[in-house]
């Protein structure tokens, strides 16, 4: 699906798959799940399986993983 096949500047439903996901809704953005930002459907590159999220770049991703208990939390210092 491209930008010209429909769904205007709506957000997209989307079910997310091990390595590609599945459009339910056609739309041009989903949001970010950590900040809220929206991102084109075809520049969508991260998300959970698990989850059901979409994440805008890697940090966004890690931050989810964390939050959910996958990684540990790490100070810097």
């Amino acid at each position: 699906m491209n930008r010209f096949e429909g769904g205007g500047n709506r957000e997209a439903r989307i079910r997310y798959l091990d390595g590609d996901y599945q459009i339910l809704t056609a739309g041009s953005h989903v949001p970010c799940a950590i900040t809220g930002v929206a991102i084109p459907v075809d520049e969508l590159r991260y998300w959970s399986v698990a989850r059901q999220e979409a994440y805008a770049d890697c940090a966004a991703s890690l931050e989810a993983d964390k939050r959910a208990g996958i990684l540990p939390n790490q100070s810097r210092g």
